[in-house]
This record gives C-alpha cells, sequence and structure tokens, in this order.
C-alpha cells in the first residue's frame, strides 16, 4: 500500500489534465473562424440560410456553447467521439483506421531518433573538441534548425526524383496488395525511410546535444574518478557509471517530444501523404469537422499522458534510488 498514494496522485493528475486538454480544446476550436455547416451545404451545392440553420440544428451546432460542452463530456465519457460531420461515420472508427500507420511512423521515428541520438552524443562526448565532436556538433545543429517540411521535400527530390530510389508518397504501392511475405513488408519499409528520417533527424539532433552534455558533466564527478582509481574497466565505467546517468535526462526530453511527434507527424505526413492521424487532423480542421478533430486531439493527449507514467517507470529501472526517494 506504500505506493498507491503515489500512483492515485499521478492518476489524478493524469485524469486532471485529460479533462483540461478535453475543455480547452473544445472552446477553442468552437471560437476557431469557419462554420461547418457552411461547407458542408457548400458541398451539397446549396448555401440558402434555411438549409444552413437546418443544417447547424441537426448538428446542435444552435445550441449555446456550455450545452454544447456538457453534451460532449457526457458522450466522451462513455467513448462516444460522436459522428463526423463530412463522412458520416462514427469517429472513433475513422481515427482508429488511421492509427495504425501513425503509431508505425512516430515509434518507428522515436526509436530511431533515441538510439541514433544517444550514439552519436556518446561519440561526440568520447573526445571534446576533436573532428568528431564538431560534426556531430555541427550536424546537429543544422537538423535543429532546419524545417521539417523542407527536410522531407529535399528528400523527396533527392531520393525519390533524382537518384528513384526510393517512393515519395504514400505508405504502400499500388501493386502492394498482390505482394505477400517479405515482399509485401519490403514495399511497406522502403515508403517508411523517408517519412521517419524526416521527423526522427529533428529529435536525433536534440538527443545527440542532450546526451552530449549530460556525458561531458557525468564525467568530471567524484564517482567516475572513483570507479577509474579503483581499476573498473572502461567499457564497464560506460555502461554502468556513464551511460546509465546521462539517459535520465534524455528520457525526460523523450517524454516531452511525445506530443511534439503528433504535431511533427502532422507535417510529415502531409508532404508524404502517409494515411495516419497527423494527415486526418489536417483534414478535418481544413473542413471544420469537429469531430474529428477532438478525438484526434483527445487520443493524442492520452498518449503523451501514457508516454510520461513509462517515462516515470523508466527512471526507476535506470536509478532504483529515485523509486525509493518516492516511496520514502
Amino acid at each position: 500500500m506504500a505506493g498507491f498514494g503515489p500512483v492515485a496522485w499521478w492518476l489524478g493528475k493524469a485524469a486532471l489534465t485529460l479533462f483540461s486538454v478535453i475543455v480547452l480544446s473544445f472552446v477553442l476550436i468552437r471560437l476557431a473562424p469557419g462554420d461547418p455547416a457552411l461547407l458542408l451545404a457548400g458541398d451539397q451545392g446549396a448555401g440558402d440560410a434555411a438549409f444552413v440553420e437546418e443544417i447547424r440544428h441537426h448538428l446542435g451546432l444552435d445550441q449555446p456553447l456550455a450545452i454544447q460542452l456538457w453534451s460532449y463530456l457526457k458522450a466522451v465519457a462513455s467513448f462516444d467521439f460522436g459522428m463526423s460531420y463530412r463522412d458520416q461515420r462514427p469517429v472513433i472508427d475513422i481515427v482508429l483506421e488511421r492509427v495504425p500507420a501513425t503509431l508505425l511512423l512516430t515509434v518507428t521515428a522515436f526509436v530511431f531518433s533515441i538510439i541514433a541520438g544517444v550514439t552519436l552524443g556518446a561519440l561526440a562526448s568520447r573526445r571534446p573538441g576533436s573532428v568528431t565532436d564538431a560534426v556531430i556538433t555541427t550536424a546537429s545543429v543544422a537538423f535543429f534548425a532546419m524545417p521539417m517540411f523542407w527536410i522531407g521535400l529535399v528528400f523527396i527530390i533527392l531520393f525519390a526524383v533524382k537518384l528513384g530510389w526510393l517512393p515519395s508518397y504514400g505508405m504502400r504501392s499500388v501493386t502492394a496488395e498482390a505482394k505477400g511475405g517479405w515482399a509485401g513488408f519490403a514495399d511497406l519499409l522502403a515508403h517508411l525511410i523517408l517519412p521517419v528520417l524526416t521527423l526522427g533527424l529533428y529529435y536525433m539532433s536534440i538527443h545527440a546535444r542532450v546526451s552530449r552534455a549530460a556525458l561531458l558533466q557525468i564525467t568530471g564527478l567524484d564517482f567516475i574518478r572513483t570507479a577509474r582509481a579503483k581499476g573498473l574497466a572502461p567499457a564497464i565505467i560506460w555502461r554502468d557509471h556513464l551511460l546509465r546517468n546521462a539517459l535520465l535526462p534524455t528520457i525526460t526530453v523523450a517524454a516531452m517530444q511525445a506530443g511534439h511527434l503528433i504535431g511533427g507527424s502532422v507535417l510529415v505526413e502531409t508532404v508524404f501523404a502517409w494515411p495516419g492521424i497527423g494527415r486526418l487532423a489536417f483534414d478535418a480542421l481544413m473542413s471544420r469537422d469537429y469531430n474529428v478533430l477532438l478525438a484526434v486531439f483527445i487520443l493524442s493527449s492520452f498518449g503523451v499522458i501514457v508516454m510520461n507514467l513509462l517515462a516515470d517507470m523508466a527512471y526507476g529501472l535506470i536509478d532504483p534510488r529515485i523509486d525509493r526517494e518516492a516511496s520514502a
């Protein structure tokens, strides 16, 4: 029961955060310019005021904002995200169809950015001021400064148009359904490479700089000098002392970036026509499909909350002293 208090406190904060996201997102979306009823009426070739008002009444948009919010909160409490204004389908079905594509893209880019970033940061910190350190640091700053969509466009021009090595858009080729086994997997992998690099290089540059700074700071601490004085092998010092302690700030940054990945995926999925929830959110915004947009926001926020929970658990695995201090 000793750990029940911190768990209950964390769950309470998570529930309050999610509730705040729902309320703020609902209000801000409703206050944004644009009227779904006008767009729907235009799609049907009728724009008279009576028809628009009929659509608004059918969608419940003619009710006061507070009543709309209360109705939406009651529906979300029962996992009902409503119907899509544009497709007239349950929102949850539309979003769940897109989730696997976004998870494949974001999780792969997330893992790539951490592994590559920590590895490059470790290489740079081994010899500060060397050519390797200068190249890695310069590249990290460059990828951090470049706009993500611009990197994607450069990759398309270079690797898809000029060299023809990789496909430039989509998740699968037209003939992918006829491919099975390794051929289908290779086709998916070929479509995945450029979006993952575009999304992952930006975050890789951050992890490289954070891990480099953490390793340089830890290298000069007393317990590292003591480990070297005891005659421990350099590989053991790096694995058990330097790298383990340097991973803590990296995990903190990675947990904070979980939400940024969804925002970045909107750009990447738009540039590469990747069929994920980022592209779905962009299309929903353009068509003022409030229910779809809200569902994407809520599920993305839930994912960020889960990532922070996993980060807290990872702290305890890397440094057990954190668990002892939290339960004390």
